[in-house]
């Protein structure tokens, strides 16, 4: 087991076959995680405490906390700040439908100085290529693509983040806005205006398979009128 100043939680909503990859591939490469259920589908939830059982994972079902619907990602976040700041460890958010490698989080400890806020792994799909969130890496000059990290201004995505333990001490996740639905963009805009650097690493790509456990969101690309109606409408996907 590898010793480590990280607390890895992944948030978990359904999409069972892609999330047990995601946490095998963190057990395999020698650490912990805490899964935090989001109200999946019972047969999920039941299946996802034998892969805990049998992975030596902890999960915590949301819906013991709360009865707020889905998704609570503003309570998930209050809550691994508060375990990180008691621990004096990073946190390191893997979403479920993100597959590490054995050094991923070696690698993205290693960027963690003083100064810096957020480290995050890129992602791509099974070419290679990048993927979203970071799909626009695809139009920025070679010169910048030839760069191992780069420090960015443009907004993360907590697919495979490390949010470091002095963005922890400075922002308070109290403060979230209870209206939204994802604090990516808010989380990367406080770190950057706390005076603190966001690192992308260009050479530590992570698999990932975008809006797993929230299929409708894959409307944003096959049928975007759908996607805005149901997301005004229905007020979903609040950012």
């Amino acid at each position: 087991m590898v010793t480590n100043p990280l607390h890895i939680i992944m948030p978990v909503k359904d999409s069972i076959e892609i999330a047990e990859k995601a946490i095998h591939a963190i057990v395999n490469s020698g650490h912990t995680l805490r899964v935090y259920d989001d109200n999946s589908l019972p047969e999920n939830a039941q299946r996802l405490d034998a892969i805990a059982a049998a992975t030596n994972t902890q999960v915590v079902h949301i819906s013991t906390l709360t009865d707020h619907p889905s998704p609570n990602y503003r309570l998930v976040l209050q809550l691994a700040q508060q375990e990180a700041l008691a621990s004096n460890r990073h946190l390191v958010i893997v979403e479920s439908d993100v597959i590490i490698n054995a050094d991923t989080m070696s690698r993205m400890s290693e960027q963690v100085q003083a100064g810096v806020g957020m480290v995050a792994a890129v992602t791509v799909d099974e070419r290679g290529e990048y993927n979203f969130p970071y799909h626009y890496l695809r139009r920025l000059p070679y010169r910048f693509l030839t760069k191992k990290t780069i420090n960015t201004q443009k907004r993360f995505s907590f697919c495979c983040t490390l949010l470091t333990n002095e963005l922890l001490h400075k922002a308070n996740f109290q403060l979230l806005d209870p209206t939204k639905n994802w604090y990516d963009v808010t989380i990367s805009h406080w770190s950057t205006r706390l005076g603190l650097h966001n690192l992308l690493m260009l050479d530590n790509p992570v698999l990932h398979f975008p809006h797993a456990s929230r299929p409708w969101k894959r409307l944003k690309y096959t049928n975007p009128l759908l996607y805005y109606w149901r997301k005004i409408t229905q007020k979903k996907d609040r950012i």
